[in-house]
């Protein structure tokens, strides 16, 4: 039964690993606070630094992962949203200048 008492010990050493999950914890606020194509390309950049340092643990490592899957993801729907907006403006420029030819 004192194995039992000793589960209430358990929290300050959730406290520590609260301490060292704090870094997951912000990594999950972190998707949602990235908005700019910028900011997530950035985050992705101190995640791949985390994770090739060797001193994450297994599940800050699953979660950084995750995390920047997540970040990719956005960053190729924002490229290739830019991608689209560049061809309909390219095709906006030769309705516009085989209208002139043939007008003129």
């Amino acid at each position: 039964m004192s194995g039992a008492r000793k589960a209430p010990a358990g929290p300050p050493a959730s406290r520590e690993t609260g301490g060292q999950t704090s870094a997951p914890a912000d990594a999950h606020s972190a998707p949602s606070q990235p908005q700019t194509y910028e900011e997530a390309a950035a985050r992705v950049e101190e995640i791949i630094k985390r994770l090739d340092s060797g001193e994450a643990s297994l599940n800050e490592t699953l979660e950084l992962v995750s995390e920047g899957k997540a970040l990719i993801e956005l960053c190729a729907r924002q490229l290739a949203a830019v991608g689209d907006a560049l061809e309909e403006l390219r095709l906006d420029e030769l309705v516009s200048r085989l209208e002139n030819e043939a007008s003129g």
